[in-house]
């Protein structure tokens, strides 16, 4: 038994990234609007320099001023009614088989918390490490995230959820598609590449890890 990893994005779900669909339906639903537009625009001249070509994935800024309780209770009927039907069958038969086999499978990822959780529920995953938006009295702010799950800090994460389930990193499997989590994969005791984009594909096949297609 070992812990399996799976990112969320291009990996578990097929199509846009589930951020990016959010966003568009807080925008159609008028939830988004001049104050929000400022406030991403004022997260990139206070930390562009800091992030570098990191900014734009950090910035959460979008959220700023809107209700944390509010945009969780609408992050979960999003996810019901428009992203659980997304879930790759591949991957939908791989964790049931993990979960049968007595393995932990835990959803991680550098979208939002309030919309990975209830994903995390469809697909009965036991645990959730994704981006905690920085928030001040129950209104989100606009300063960077308290916790990104993105690149090498997805390692750091990912070995400190692993260890609360009394397991080290080369213990576990891990699913992915992009050259992003290249570092993760490369300390995980099995990686494997979901329709992996170029890069990924080519580090996939030198080091012989799974490939999965579809």
């Amino acid at each position: 038994m070992a812990c399996v990893l799976v990112d969320v994005d291009g990996t578990l779900l097929e199509g846009p990234s589930i951020e990016r669909l959010f966003v568009a339906h807080l925008w159609r639903c008028r939830l988004l609007g001049p104050r929000q537009i400022a406030a991403g625009l004022h997260f990139f001249l206070r930390y562009g320099l800091r992030y570098g070509w990191l900014a734009p994935i950090k910035n959460k800024a979008y959220l700023a001023g809107l209700e944390v309780s509010e945009i969780a209770r609408r992050a979960a009927v999003f996810v019901q009614e428009r992203v659980a039907c997304r879930v790759r069958y591949s991957l939908q038969e791989r964790l049931r088989a993990h979960r049968a086999a007595g393995a932990p499978v835990m959803l991680l990822s550098g979208a939002p918390d309030f919309l990975v959780h209830p994903l995390a529920a469809s697909v009965g995953a036991d645990a959730v490490a994704a981006t905690v938006c920085a928030q001040d009295k129950g209104v989100f702010s606009t300063d960077p995230p308290v916790r990104h799950p993105f690149y090498r800090d997805k390692v750091i994460i990912a070995a400190e959820l692993c260890a609360e389930f009394g397991f080290a990193l080369t213990e576990c499997t891990a699913y992915a598609d992009r050259a992003y989590d290249l570092p993760l994969l490369n300390e995980v005791g099995c990686a494997v590449a979901v329709c992996p984009d170029r890069r990924l594909r080519r580090a996939a096949t030198r080091a012989a890890w799974t490939i999965i297609e579809t």
